[in-house]
């Protein structure tokens, strides 16, 4: 590709970018691209296709951009600490970039951008660090499900519904709701443990038994996959990966 054919291409997303950033609604025509870019619609349409292939376009040099600051990021020693900066972060994005971000995670998207796959990547491994570390209720993959659903679906709200969801301390709120369910009582923090402790007792013993089971489960599948095992045949470990996580998504009754 020659430099004036990328150098086009490269002003056609800018421009399309910074119109739906500026849009009140969040669109913007095909023919408004052309007009700000300096183009015709043949060239448009050369570069992307029609409309759609435009937005998908900007889909992806958002996600690029939201992914600078994670690529970026060195894991800490505290996994933890990781996952709540990465929701936070999450967050910030989106209320920074609010028509971007609906755009980004709107239905009309149908194909998930590559830069999408590898930012559920990013989070499963910091899932799989505090498996390791034994701080993990369930398997990485479920957890790395439920973190991005609700993250992803209280961002929409705060962009697409201000009026109503108000509180700044929503995305917070939610965030320690969900972590609260994935990771266990001890990585949570001390005030954790300790208000249970005080309100259950002898009684709940077995529930707590319940509750540990996953979260055993979790940590040892997760150094099995780290360090496998010499005296396992490969099928042994496939079905021992299978059973332990088959117990890690198991949901206390």
């Amino acid at each position: 590709m020659s430099t004036s054919v990328s150098s086009t291409k490269a002003r056609i997303l800018e421009v399309a970018a910074e119109l739906v950033a500026n849009s009140p609604d969040g669109d913007v025509s095909t023919r408004a691209v052309c007009e700000a870019a300096g183009v015709g619609a043949p060239a448009l349409y050369r570069h992307f296709g029609d409309k759609e292939g435009l937005l998908s376009a900007v889909v992806d040099h958002g996600y690029e951009k939201y992914l600078t600051t994670k690529r970026s990021r060195r894991p800490g020693t505290d996994p933890i600490q990781d996952l709540r900066d990465g929701w936070d972060t999450h967050t910030d994005f989106a209320l920074r970039n609010p028509n971007l971000y609906r755009l980004m995670n709107s239905p009309a998207m149908r194909t998930p951008p590559a830069a999408a796959l590898e930012s559920h990547r990013i989070l499963t491994a910091d899932l799989r660090r505090a498996a390791e570390q034994g701080k993990l209720r369930l398997a990485p993959e479920l957890a790395a499900q439920m973190i991005m659903s609700a993250n992803v679906g209280v961002s929409l709200m705060l962009v697409s519904r201000p009026a109503t969801f108000t509180d700044e301390t929503l995305s917070r709120r939610t965030r320690d709701a969900v972590h609260a369910v994935v990771f266990t009582p001890e990585a949570m923090g001390p005030e954790t443990t300790s208000a249970g402790d005080e309100e259950t007792g002898a009684e709940d013993e077995e529930a707590g038994a319940a509750e540990v089971l996953p979260a055993t489960a979790t940590h040892l599948a997760a150094l099995l996959r780290r360090t496998p095992r010499p005296d396992f045949t490969p099928g042994e470990s496939a079905l021992l990966g299978e059973w332990l996580d088959r117990l890690s998504n198991t949901t206390p009754e």
